[in-house]
């Protein structure tokens, strides 16, 4: 099975790649987001999507990455 891959892209989305269609999404009241046939999704970094919490390439206009990058562990 493959892996559930998550890329943060430079003044982008952050772009979720779950080829196995396993991932579940919950909204903060615990809602389902339907994610029924798609294997891959970008979710919203930059806050200005109308369709929040995915991207909706909004970001391209003025959205720009911590700098420098977050770093994990």
């Amino acid at each position: 099975m493959a892996q559930v891959t998550i890329t943060v892209r430079k003044d982008g989305p952050l772009r979720v790649d779950d080829p196995n269609g396993v991932v579940e999404m919950v909204d903060a009241d615990g809602n389902k987001y339907d994610l029924t046939g798609k294997t891959g999704f970008s979710l919203c970094r930059c806050g200005a999507s109308a369709n929040r919490p995915f991207c909706d390439g909004s970001h391209k206009t003025a959205f720009q990455s911590p700098n420098p990058p977050i770093k994990i562990g």
